[in-house]
């Protein structure tokens, strides 16, 4: 049986997306009713050497929006790395969700063996369309909606498995 990428990746992006903007609207819900400023949340890590919350978000979208885009072949839009509220994270995964939404299966399905190359922080990568949508991808977006989700949870929103499953 063929796996279909198109179905393997769009789809689970937007759900995974979908269930990171719910999390942060309890995010924001707990900022208004325990009077605390949203950047003290926003600028919250799990420990010292990792991203805050905000850039969790902005490096979950950047995968998902980049990540389909190579597999269908397509330009992608570039975000600036600049929101400061949580609003403007809520418009970005949904500026987000508007992009892959357009994606369609036959641009994605069938990448499965073509040559996708990207730029990494220290040099250009490369690696086959399956291995890099299960070995880079997938991986990759679930690591920072997860942790975005572990910051929140760490500083008391009352978050849990049905958040992030989206059930």
């Amino acid at each position: 049986m063929t796996i279909s990428m198109f179905q393997a990746s769009v789809p689970v992006f937007v759900r995974a997306l979908n269930n990171l903007a719910g999390i942060l609207e309890k995010g924001v819900a707990h900022a208004k009713e325990c009077k605390i400023e949203e950047t003290v949340l926003l600028n919250s890590r799990l420990f010292p050497d990792m991203f805050p919350l905000a850039r969790q978000v902005q490096i979950a979208t950047d995968t998902a929006r980049s990540g389909a885009a190579r597999l269908a072949g397509a330009e992608f839009p570039a975000y600036e790395d600049n929101e400061t509220t949580f609003a403007a994270l809520a418009t970005r995964i949904h500026n987000t969700v508007k992009y892959l939404e357009t994606l369609q299966p036959t641009q994605i399905d069938g990448s499965e063996s073509k040559t996708i190359s990207w730029q990494s922080r220290s040099s250009t990568k490369s690696m086959q369309g399956q291995p890099y949508l299960f070995n880079h991808l997938l991986p990759n977006v679930y690591f920072h909606v997860t942790t975005a989700y572990n910051i929140l949870r760490h500083n008391g929103i009352e978050v849990g498995k049905k958040d992030f499953l989206g059930t």
